[in-house]
């Protein structure tokens, strides 16, 4: 007996030496796999983008929607995670521009994108205090006191004159009534782009045209783009292109007001393509599309990849495939397409010089009278 248990002792001590080295060599292997690719490990390789949206909100089904769609984009691509490793704060006014900026520093976002003009003067306040963090911004160009851009901004702009010139030719040979409207945001410089190129792609094609221009005072305010747009309408204007944010859904609600009673107007849309919002009343003819969100996805793609466009002022024009027409076309004749492929080449090309400002629109009048 004495034999038996001490052999059988012996038997279970064996095994369980061989059961704790077996545990240690798998922690061990563990551990390696931990320092390799542990959470920690990926967490710290994670690169981070979050915006700020301009005020309107991001379903503003315009710019900011386009931005987000964009940073999605980028998100998927790189397999991050939106709500987390890409994300959005919300504006609704701008004061809360400086707060959300600070905030996604404070959560230490690699790059951080400002959404429009108007957050201009926080951006340059914040960005030189906090020099190390990457910013991009919209519509815009960040500089210091001496006027010169920030060397931790992402400066990406537009050439909204030159796609807004495309759908004035739209309109000019569209028109029925020989009235076409206007409807902006705030009036500002960068509006002031989309006004004076399409007033001058509409004269360039139909000199007797009459335009109707009217502003908001504001990008959030789809019942004052809905009285706007019932004026200009009222007066004539068989054709309204809004460039208002927000504010332009209304120029849409008041369209198919007015289609289901009969009426035959349209709505030309901005930033992207608004086809469906015209539905199902069909009232949108076409759409001048900017595409912030390309925009976003390289300056985010380069930033990631250690080509952070710093201090730089990029700009997306028709030769970028940054503006243009929208996709959908089923509205648009394609005698009216033609014209809209020459004027386009012609721009490209730098026989036509687009104005941006009033200035320089009544200068491009002048000029096609001689």
């Amino acid at each position: 007996m004495l034999i038996y248990e001490s052999g059988g002792c012996f038997v279970l001590k064996k095994k369980m030496a061989v059961l704790v080295s077996c545990v240690v060599i798998l922690a061990g292997i563990l551990s390696g796999c931990g320092n390799n690719g542990s959470a920690g490990s990926s967490k710290a390789s994670t690169y981070k983008v979050a915006m700020v949206t301009g005020v309107g909100g991001v379903n503003d089904k315009s710019f900011n929607q386009s931005s987000w769609e964009g940073l999605t984009k980028f998100a998927k691509d790189n397999e991050l995670k939106t709500g987390s490793d890409v994300k959005y704060l919300e504006s609704q006014q701008p004061t809360d521009f400086a707060p959300n900026l600070n905030s996604l520093i404070q959560q230490k976002y690699n790059l951080i994108v400002a959404i429009g003009f108007q957050m201009q003067t926080d951006l340059q306040n914040i960005a030189q205090q906090h020099q190390d963090q990457h910013f991009a911004l919209i519509d815009s160009v960040a500089v210091d006191k001496n006027n010169k851009p920030l060397k931790n901004v992402a400066n990406l702009t537009f050439k909204e004159q030159q796609g807004s010139f495309l759908v004035g030719v739209v309109a000019g040979l569209t028109t029925k009534t020989n009235k076409v409207g206007f409807v902006g945001g705030i009036n500002s410089d960068l509006i002031k782009k989309f006004e004076s190129g399409f007033k001058a792609g509409v004269k360039t094609v139909n000199p007797n045209a009459q335009i109707f221009v009217q502003y908001a005072g504001d990008f959030n305010a789809p019942d004052k783009g809905q009285n706007i747009a019932a004026t200009l309408y009222g007066k004539g204007a068989d054709i309204i292109y809004a460039a208002a944010g927000n504010t332009g859904n209304g120029v849409f609600t008041e369209a198919k007001s007015r289609a289901k009673s009969g009426q035959k107007v349209w709505v030309i849309g901005v930033d992207k393509d608004q086809y469906d919002e015209g539905l199902p009343e069909n009232v949108t003819l076409t759409s001048m599309v900017k595409r912030v969100d390309q925009a976003i996805y390289d300056a985010s793609a380069k930033a990631k990849a250690g080509k952070f466009p710093g201090g730089q002022v990029l700009q997306y024009g028709l030769k970028e495939n940054g503006v243009g027409i929208a996709p959908t076309i089923k509205n648009v004749s394609a005698s009216v397409l033609d014209q809209v492929k020459k004027y386009q080449q012609k721009i490209i090309d730098g026989s036509i010089v687009v104005p941006t400002t009033d200035k320089e629109y009544s200068t491009y009048l002048a000029s096609l009278s001689k």
